[in-house]
């Protein structure tokens, strides 16, 4: 059977902690070498990873595709509207086919449903570039930023600030694995699903909800933000009213811990869901964030792929 990294819910702690384990020692293998420079060992070379986009992208576009490139491998990069599932084919048939032509799949989709089922019909492994209900990856290359920070994630605890979206999700997810405090501050009608945190919960996440920001992130080691309107939301206007109450700002940063890092997994919205001090100030690690893209993903590729 294909190893899938679809949810972080699915894979073991033990194997989580090897993947992030593997990303640091990727990094810095490859400290002083040219970007364009296949890493020392190149271990897929011959082998070919899909790239398919049903959502516009920059990181995952572009992390993906050189993680293949300098794990000695090639990707192909395709948008749904390439490729027949954008004239109805079904995604059974897409993943049969592709499985004949790919070593693995990546799919940023529109819908987690899509992803499932494409895993569920693939022989080669599916990686999950972000769907509507998680995004595994973009906290991967998280935990690992903090980590190279000198944090000791055991002993932090993160604050998720504004909408309960598919990154706050995996956050979720990882407390499971990871044993990470996490506090989530969200509006009314804006929080994370109930079975997403239960579910946690049982797997022995500490997890609290607190509705006043401010409250959240007292003494907090980490601020987490995210867009307050995403890809496919048709009403902006009321998202920004709704969220503007959860806006990350000097504030929240200054009721956080001393030295707490801002996290933002990009694109972000100046004077929207962060103060431009906030994310340009000396506590914002969202460009180490968006580098450490490439690394963690080619420690999970290495993953699916057994190098």
């Amino acid at each position: 059977m294909p190893k899938h990294f679809l949810s972080l819910a699915d894979i073991d702690a033990s194997e989580l902690r090897a993947i992030l384990d593997e990303a640091h020692r990727i990094k810095k293998a490859r400290q002083g070498l040219a970007k364009g420079r296949l890493d020392p060992d190149a271990p897929f070379k011959g082998e070919t990873l899909a790239l398919i986009f049903e959502k516009s992208s920059t990181r995952t576009r572009f992390s993906f595709d050189m993680a293949m490139r300098q794990l000695g491998g090639s990707s192909i990069t395709a948008t749904s509207h390439d490729m027949q599932i954008g004239r109805g084919e079904t995604i059974e048939d897409t993943a049969k086919v592709l499985s004949r032509f790919v070593d693995g799949i990546m799919l940023r989709a529109n819908s987690h449903e899509t992803l499932t089922t494409l895993a569920q019909n693939s022989d080669v492994p599916v990686i999950n570039g972000l769907t509507d209900y998680n995004h595994p990856c973009q906290i991967m290359a998280d935990l690992q930023t903090l980590e190279e920070r000198g944090g000791h994630l055991k002993d932090m605890t993160l604050t998720w600030v504004g909408d309960g979206n598919n990154v706050a999700v995996s956050f979720i997810n990882a407390a499971a694995k990871f044993d990470y405090r996490l506090r989530i501050s969200c509006p009314d009608g804006y929080t994370v699903p109930d079975q997403t945190l239960e579910a946690a919960r049982a797997q022995g996440a500490t997890i609290e909800t607190i509705t006043d920001p401010l409250k959240a992130c007292e003494n907090t080691d980490v601020v987490i933000a995210d867009t307050f309107v995403s890809m496919g939301d048709t009403d902006a206007k009321k998202r920004l009213s709704d969220l503007m109450s959860h806006q990350v700002n000097d504030a929240l940063m200054n009721a956080a811990a001393k030295n707490a890092i801002f996290l933002h997994c990009l694109p972000a919205h100046r004077g929207e869901e962060v103060a431009p001090s906030v994310i340009d100030g000396p506590q914002s690690a969202v460009f180490d964030e968006a580098e450490n893209r490439l690394h963690a993903q080619k420690a999970v590729i290495r993953w699916c792929l057994e190098a």
